[in-house]
């Protein structure tokens, strides 16, 4: 099943700005929520992607942990990057 990842909602949840970490929690339109972990030295940059286990995974419907949205870094930062969600 393919992924269209489509981010309605992008919360600040922790920072380290001496180390330039950032922890974001997205929510999809599905309501599925996942952990985005940034760093910004110099540059924004996707170094993380989790799901949080709110609501079972929308590409291979597991319950628990997986890696499927890991898998789809890329998408979600391509996707951030074009709305310029990121206003740090």
């Amino acid at each position: 099943m393919a992924l269209k990842i489509h981010i309605k909602d992008l919360v600040v949840v922790d920072s380290n700005e001496s180390e330039g970490l950032y922890h974001f929690v997205a929510t999809l339109t599905d309501n599925t929520k996942c952990r985005l972990i940034y760093s910004k030295k110099p540059d924004w940059e996707l170094i993380g992607v989790n799901r949080l286990l709110t609501v079972p995974c929308p590409i291979c419907r597991k319950d628990y942990y997986c890696n499927c949205m890991s898998k789809h870094a890329a998408e979600f930062e391509n996707e951030i990057k074009e709305k310029g969600l990121i206003t740090i």
